[in-house]
């Protein structure tokens, strides 16, 4: 069985878009990857993230916002910047692999322009199945 590939997932905060990712990896790539999430800042766990999640069928309630410099002595085969800010500003790791960046929409910043939970959820909904539907390609779609 080959080993399996280490990938971070990298956003501005590690309270959505990163979180998403690590949560489908883990669920459904489990055999092929170890993932991991951080952020450059910190800014906790999105509750609408964890909701649609769980209409996933996802459970990611229990994960904790984490910084990219818990990370910084740790190999990684691939860092994923999944938000063109964490892509921006992503330091330097002298043990990646690969850098790859995906860009997705921010759910909060499409929210907030919606009145109603519902609105407001499908802009969570509409990111976590394009973050679903890239990690099933996963790892093939990094080559």
């Amino acid at each position: 069985m080959p080993e399996k590939i280490n990938i971070l997932f990298l956003c501005t905060g590690n309270s959505c878009r990163s979180q998403m990712a690590e949560g489908f990896a883990r669920h459904i790539k489990t055999d092929l990857i170890n993932p991991f999430s951080a952020g450059v800042e910190t800014h906790g766990l999105n509750s609408n993230a964890v909701k649609v999640m769980a209409e996933a069928g996802v459970d990611i309630s229990h994960h904790k916002s984490k910084n990219i410099d818990d990370f910084k002595n740790m190999k990684f085969d691939y860092v994923i910047t999944v938000c063109s800010h964490a892509n921006e500003t992503c330091p330097l790791f002298p043990n990646v692999g690969k850098k790859v960046h995906v860009n997705f929409d921010d759910p909060p910043e499409m929210a907030k322009n919606f009145k109603t939970d519902i609105e407001k959820l499908d802009c969570y909904r509409k990111v976590r199945d394009q973050i679903k539907e890239f990690i099933l390609e996963l790892p093939d779609n990094l080559l």
